[in-house]
Protein backbone atom coordinates (compact mmCIF):
# COMPACT_ATOMS: atom_id res chain seq x y z
CA UNK A 1 0.00 0.00 0.00
CA UNK A 2 1.65 3.32 -0.87
CA UNK A 3 1.24 6.21 1.27
CA UNK A 4 1.81 9.48 -0.32
CA UNK A 5 3.37 12.46 1.08
CA UNK A 6 -0.31 14.41 2.43
CA UNK A 7 -0.87 11.49 4.38
CA UNK A 8 3.01 11.06 5.54
CA UNK A 9 2.37 15.02 6.85
CA UNK A 10 -0.97 14.38 8.43
CA UNK A 11 0.32 11.69 10.69
CA UNK A 12 3.41 13.35 11.49
CA UNK A 13 0.95 16.29 12.84
CA UNK A 14 -0.83 14.18 14.65
CA UNK A 15 1.99 13.25 16.41
CA UNK A 16 3.45 16.67 17.28
CA UNK A 17 -0.14 17.21 18.39
CA UNK A 18 -0.25 13.96 20.50
CA UNK A 19 3.19 15.37 21.77
CA UNK A 20 2.14 18.68 22.64
CA UNK A 21 -1.03 17.62 24.50
CA UNK A 22 0.84 15.51 26.62
CA UNK A 23 3.15 18.07 27.59
CA UNK A 24 0.50 21.01 28.29
CA UNK A 25 -2.29 18.30 29.06
CA UNK A 26 -1.40 18.77 32.91
CA UNK A 27 -1.12 22.76 32.39
CA UNK A 28 -4.45 22.81 30.01
CA UNK A 29 -6.27 20.73 33.33
CA UNK A 30 -4.93 23.36 35.49
CA UNK A 31 -6.44 26.68 33.25
CA UNK A 32 -9.55 24.81 32.74
CA UNK A 33 -9.75 24.31 36.76
CA UNK A 34 -9.02 28.08 37.37
CA UNK A 35 -11.56 29.02 34.21
CA UNK A 36 -14.76 27.08 35.99
CA UNK A 37 -13.70 28.75 39.05
CA UNK A 38 -14.00 32.00 37.72
CA UNK A 39 -10.43 33.22 37.80
CA UNK A 40 -8.36 34.41 34.71
CA UNK A 41 -5.66 32.90 34.12
CA UNK A 42 -3.81 32.22 30.83
CA UNK A 43 -2.31 29.41 29.83
CA UNK A 44 0.58 30.92 29.26
CA UNK A 45 1.29 32.45 32.41
CA UNK A 46 0.69 29.14 33.57
CA UNK A 47 3.47 27.33 31.48
CA UNK A 48 5.46 30.18 32.25
CA UNK A 49 5.43 29.45 36.00
CA UNK A 50 6.94 25.96 35.58
CA UNK A 51 9.49 27.08 33.37
CA UNK A 52 10.26 29.96 35.60
CA UNK A 53 10.82 26.50 38.18
CA UNK A 54 7.29 27.96 40.16
CA UNK A 55 4.98 24.56 40.75
CA UNK A 56 2.21 26.27 38.89
CA UNK A 57 -0.37 23.70 40.64
CA UNK A 58 0.39 25.17 43.99
CA UNK A 59 -0.11 28.88 42.52
CA UNK A 60 -3.44 28.01 40.71
CA UNK A 61 -5.06 26.70 44.15
CA UNK A 62 -3.82 29.19 46.00
CA UNK A 63 -5.54 31.63 44.29
CA UNK A 64 -9.04 29.78 43.75
CA UNK A 65 -8.84 29.75 47.78
CA UNK A 66 -8.02 32.98 47.89
CA UNK A 67 -10.51 34.33 45.46
CA UNK A 68 -13.60 32.14 46.77
CA UNK A 69 -12.80 33.04 50.17
CA UNK A 70 -13.34 36.76 49.26
CA UNK A 71 -9.45 37.88 48.80
CA UNK A 72 -9.89 38.71 45.28
CA UNK A 73 -6.88 41.74 45.49
CA UNK A 74 -4.30 39.05 45.75
CA UNK A 75 -2.69 38.75 42.49
CA UNK A 76 -0.95 35.83 40.46
CA UNK A 77 2.33 37.80 40.04
CA UNK A 78 2.57 39.02 43.82
CA UNK A 79 2.00 34.59 44.92
CA UNK A 80 4.72 33.65 42.40
CA UNK A 81 7.14 36.81 43.81
CA UNK A 82 6.57 35.10 47.32
CA UNK A 83 7.21 31.69 46.26
CA UNK A 84 10.21 33.05 44.31
CA UNK A 85 11.54 34.71 47.95
CA UNK A 86 11.14 31.26 49.78
CA UNK A 87 7.91 31.75 51.09
CA UNK A 88 4.72 29.47 51.96
CA UNK A 89 1.90 30.34 49.58
CA UNK A 90 -0.38 28.06 51.25
CA UNK A 91 0.42 28.95 54.47
CA UNK A 92 -0.21 32.65 53.80
CA UNK A 93 -3.32 32.07 51.95
CA UNK A 94 -4.53 30.44 54.82
CA UNK A 95 -3.71 32.57 57.42
CA UNK A 96 -5.08 35.63 55.76
CA UNK A 97 -8.70 33.49 54.90
CA UNK A 98 -8.66 32.66 58.85
CA UNK A 99 -7.37 36.24 59.51
CA UNK A 100 -10.17 37.45 57.46
CA UNK A 101 -12.98 35.09 58.91
CA UNK A 102 -12.03 36.31 62.55
CA UNK A 103 -12.24 40.11 61.36
CA UNK A 104 -8.30 40.16 62.63
CA UNK A 105 -6.52 43.08 60.25
CA UNK A 106 -3.99 41.19 58.44
CA UNK A 107 -2.80 42.42 54.69
CA UNK A 108 -0.98 40.43 52.19
CA UNK A 109 2.29 42.92 52.52
CA UNK A 110 2.23 42.04 56.46
CA UNK A 111 1.32 38.15 56.21
CA UNK A 112 4.26 38.14 53.83
CA UNK A 113 6.59 39.84 55.83
CA UNK A 114 5.54 37.67 58.70
CA UNK A 115 6.22 34.53 56.45
CA UNK A 116 9.55 35.66 55.49
CA UNK A 117 10.50 36.16 58.85
CA UNK A 118 10.35 33.02 59.37
CA UNK A 119 7.28 32.90 61.98
CA UNK A 120 4.50 30.73 61.02
CA UNK A 121 1.79 32.80 60.45
CA UNK A 122 -0.95 30.46 60.45
CA UNK A 123 0.08 29.29 63.41
CA UNK A 124 0.14 32.95 64.91
CA UNK A 125 -3.14 33.92 63.37
CA UNK A 126 -4.56 30.39 65.32
CA UNK A 127 -2.98 31.64 68.26
CA UNK A 128 -4.29 35.00 68.20
CA UNK A 129 -8.25 33.30 67.60
CA UNK A 130 -7.01 30.68 69.89
CA UNK A 131 -5.12 31.77 72.83
CA UNK A 132 -2.71 29.37 73.87
CA UNK A 133 -1.36 28.64 78.05
CA UNK A 134 2.66 29.06 78.51
CA UNK A 135 4.16 27.11 81.16
CA UNK A 136 6.44 29.35 83.37
CA UNK A 137 9.12 28.19 83.57
CA UNK A 138 9.13 26.17 80.79
CA UNK A 139 11.90 24.23 80.79
CA UNK A 140 11.92 20.88 82.15
CA UNK A 141 14.82 20.43 84.15
CA UNK A 142 13.46 23.39 86.37
CA UNK A 143 10.07 22.54 88.02
CA UNK A 144 9.27 25.94 90.22
CA UNK A 145 10.61 29.48 90.48
CA UNK A 146 12.37 30.14 93.53
CA UNK A 147 11.85 33.20 95.35
CA UNK A 148 12.12 34.63 98.94
CA UNK A 149 9.66 36.56 100.73
CA UNK A 150 10.97 38.98 103.31
CA UNK A 151 11.00 36.95 106.46
CA UNK A 152 12.59 35.13 104.76
CA UNK A 153 11.14 32.04 103.69
CA UNK A 154 11.63 29.95 100.38
CA UNK A 155 8.47 30.20 98.04
CA UNK A 156 8.75 27.45 95.18
CA UNK A 157 6.31 28.61 92.66
CA UNK A 158 4.71 27.69 88.91
CA UNK A 159 2.48 29.93 86.93
CA UNK A 160 0.66 29.45 83.43
CA UNK A 161 0.08 31.98 81.27
CA UNK A 162 -2.59 32.57 79.13
CA UNK A 163 -1.53 34.75 75.78
CA UNK A 164 -2.89 35.39 71.88
CA UNK A 165 -0.43 36.53 69.03
CA UNK A 166 -0.11 40.19 68.55
CA UNK A 167 -0.38 40.27 65.02
CA UNK A 168 0.90 43.99 64.80
CA UNK A 169 4.46 43.38 66.38
CA UNK A 170 4.52 39.31 65.07
CA UNK A 171 7.51 41.20 63.39
CA UNK A 172 10.73 41.98 65.43
CA UNK A 173 8.75 41.35 68.29
CA UNK A 174 10.22 38.97 71.03
CA UNK A 175 9.09 35.34 71.48
CA UNK A 176 8.05 33.03 74.18
CA UNK A 177 11.39 32.84 75.89
CA UNK A 178 10.99 36.58 76.72
CA UNK A 179 7.88 36.47 77.90
CA UNK A 180 8.64 33.35 80.37
CA UNK A 181 11.64 35.13 81.24
CA UNK A 182 9.63 38.79 82.29
CA UNK A 183 6.69 36.07 83.86
CA UNK A 184 9.62 34.71 86.13
CA UNK A 185 10.58 38.06 86.76
CA UNK A 186 7.68 39.45 87.78
CA UNK A 187 6.89 36.59 90.29
CA UNK A 188 10.32 37.00 91.96
CA UNK A 189 9.90 40.43 92.45
CA UNK A 190 6.30 40.47 93.82
CA UNK A 191 7.06 37.55 96.18
CA UNK A 192 10.29 39.23 97.43
CA UNK A 193 8.07 42.47 98.19
CA UNK A 194 5.81 40.52 100.69
CA UNK A 195 6.37 41.25 103.97
CA UNK A 196 5.73 37.58 105.08
CA UNK A 197 5.42 34.36 103.12
CA UNK A 198 1.89 33.45 104.63
CA UNK A 199 0.80 36.98 103.05
CA UNK A 200 1.50 35.13 99.66
CA UNK A 201 -0.38 31.77 100.33
CA UNK A 202 -3.10 33.38 101.49
CA UNK A 203 -3.62 35.46 98.65
CA UNK A 204 -1.96 34.15 95.52
CA UNK A 205 -3.49 36.04 92.98
CA UNK A 206 -1.53 38.90 94.45
CA UNK A 207 1.12 37.75 92.54
CA UNK A 208 -0.20 37.89 89.20
CA UNK A 209 -1.88 41.43 89.66
CA UNK A 210 1.09 42.48 90.50
CA UNK A 211 2.95 40.85 87.25
CA UNK A 212 -0.15 41.86 84.85
CA UNK A 213 0.25 46.01 86.09
CA UNK A 214 3.84 45.67 84.63
CA UNK A 215 3.11 45.58 81.62
CA UNK A 216 5.32 42.55 80.46
CA UNK A 217 3.85 41.60 76.94
CA UNK A 218 5.72 45.53 75.75
CA UNK A 219 7.35 44.68 72.29
CA UNK A 220 7.10 41.24 72.25
CA UNK A 221 4.40 39.50 69.47
CA UNK A 222 2.21 38.61 72.02
CA UNK A 223 -0.79 40.17 74.35
CA UNK A 224 -0.83 38.36 78.11
CA UNK A 225 -4.21 37.39 78.85
CA UNK A 226 -3.97 36.11 82.39
CA UNK A 227 -1.60 34.64 84.72
CA UNK A 228 -2.47 32.16 86.51
CA UNK A 229 -0.37 30.33 89.88
CA UNK A 230 -0.91 26.95 89.55
CA UNK A 231 1.21 25.43 92.28
CA UNK A 232 2.99 27.15 94.87
CA UNK A 233 5.00 25.26 97.74
CA UNK A 234 6.88 26.69 101.03
CA UNK A 235 10.93 26.04 100.81
CA UNK A 236 13.94 26.13 102.85
CA UNK A 237 13.96 29.44 105.84
CA UNK A 238 16.69 30.96 103.34
CA UNK A 239 16.47 33.49 106.59
CA UNK A 240 17.20 31.67 109.54
CA UNK A 241 19.53 29.45 107.67
CA UNK A 242 21.72 33.02 106.82
CA UNK A 243 21.49 34.21 110.18
CA UNK A 244 22.92 30.60 111.46
CA UNK A 245 25.54 31.26 108.96
CA UNK A 246 26.07 34.82 110.27
CA UNK A 247 26.31 33.83 113.62
CA UNK A 248 28.61 31.10 113.39
CA UNK A 249 30.97 33.03 111.39
CA UNK A 250 30.89 35.79 113.95
CA UNK A 251 31.45 32.90 116.56
CA UNK A 252 34.92 32.18 114.36
CA UNK A 253 35.78 35.71 114.27
CA UNK A 254 35.43 35.74 117.93
CA UNK A 255 37.72 33.14 118.70
CA UNK A 256 40.11 34.33 116.38
CA UNK A 257 40.17 37.58 118.08
CA UNK A 258 40.26 35.70 121.45
CA UNK A 259 43.18 33.34 120.01
CA UNK A 260 45.15 36.24 119.20
CA UNK A 261 45.09 37.79 122.81
CA UNK A 262 45.63 34.59 124.02
CA UNK A 263 48.72 34.07 121.71
CA UNK A 264 49.95 37.73 122.62
CA UNK A 265 49.26 36.89 126.30
CA UNK A 266 51.67 34.02 126.05
CA UNK A 267 54.02 36.24 124.08
CA UNK A 268 53.85 38.46 126.56
CA UNK A 269 54.87 36.09 129.64
CA UNK A 270 57.12 34.62 127.80
CA UNK A 271 58.64 38.25 127.71
CA UNK A 272 58.25 38.50 131.26
CA UNK A 273 59.79 35.39 132.06
CA UNK A 274 63.13 36.59 129.91
CA UNK A 275 63.47 39.52 131.77
CA UNK A 276 63.18 38.13 135.25
CA UNK A 277 66.08 35.27 134.51
CA UNK A 278 67.81 38.84 132.86
CA UNK A 279 67.43 40.43 136.46
CA UNK A 280 68.04 37.59 138.49
CA UNK A 281 71.26 37.21 136.40
CA UNK A 282 72.42 40.43 137.30
CA UNK A 283 71.71 39.65 140.63
CA UNK A 284 73.56 37.08 141.05
CA UNK A 285 76.72 38.85 139.44
CA UNK A 286 75.96 41.69 141.61
CA UNK A 287 76.28 39.19 144.61
CA UNK A 288 79.23 37.33 143.01
CA UNK A 289 81.21 41.33 143.60
CA UNK A 290 80.21 40.73 147.36
CA UNK A 291 82.92 38.68 148.69
CA UNK A 292 85.62 40.60 146.37
CA UNK A 293 84.22 43.83 147.84
CA UNK A 294 84.72 42.10 151.37
CA UNK A 295 88.38 41.11 150.68
CA UNK A 296 89.29 44.43 149.13
CA UNK A 297 87.57 46.26 152.70
CA UNK A 298 90.20 44.19 154.60
CA UNK A 299 92.89 44.83 152.31
CA UNK A 300 92.38 48.08 153.25
CA UNK A 301 91.78 47.92 156.58
CA UNK A 302 87.92 49.46 156.33
CA UNK A 303 86.79 45.87 157.71
CA UNK A 304 88.03 44.02 160.80
CA UNK A 305 87.39 40.75 161.85
CA UNK A 306 85.30 41.05 164.48
CA UNK A 307 82.70 43.39 162.34
CA UNK A 308 82.96 40.51 159.83
CA UNK A 309 81.78 37.59 162.37
CA UNK A 310 79.39 40.58 163.75
CA UNK A 311 77.96 40.54 159.92
CA UNK A 312 77.85 37.10 159.67
CA UNK A 313 75.58 36.41 163.59
CA UNK A 314 73.23 39.03 161.89
CA UNK A 315 73.07 37.26 158.59
CA UNK A 316 72.62 34.01 161.03
CA UNK A 317 69.76 35.94 163.06
CA UNK A 318 67.81 37.07 160.10
CA UNK A 319 67.90 33.50 158.45
CA UNK A 320 66.26 32.35 161.72
CA UNK A 321 63.63 35.00 162.04
CA UNK A 322 62.53 33.89 158.38
CA UNK A 323 62.44 30.88 159.42
CA UNK A 324 60.48 30.78 162.55
CA UNK A 325 58.04 33.49 160.25
CA UNK A 326 57.47 30.94 157.59
CA UNK A 327 56.46 28.21 160.41
CA UNK A 328 54.16 30.59 161.82
CA UNK A 329 52.57 31.33 158.40
CA UNK A 330 52.12 27.53 157.43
Amino acid sequence: MDFGPAFLLIILIAIIVVIFLLIVGRYIALWFQAFVSGIPISLFNIVGMSMRKIPPRVIVNARINAYKAGLKSIEVSDMETHFLAGGSILDVVRALIAADKANIPLDWRRATAIDLAGRDILDAVRTSVNPKVIDCPSDDRVSYITAVARDGVQLLCRARVTVRTNIAQLVGGATEETIIARVGEGIVNAIGSADTHTDVLAAPQSISKLVLEKGLDAQTAFEILSIDIADINVGENIGARLRADRAESDKQIAQAKAEERRALAVAMEQEMKAKVVDMRSKVVEAEAKVPLAIASAFEKGNLGVMDYYNMNNIKADTRMRRSLADDDGS
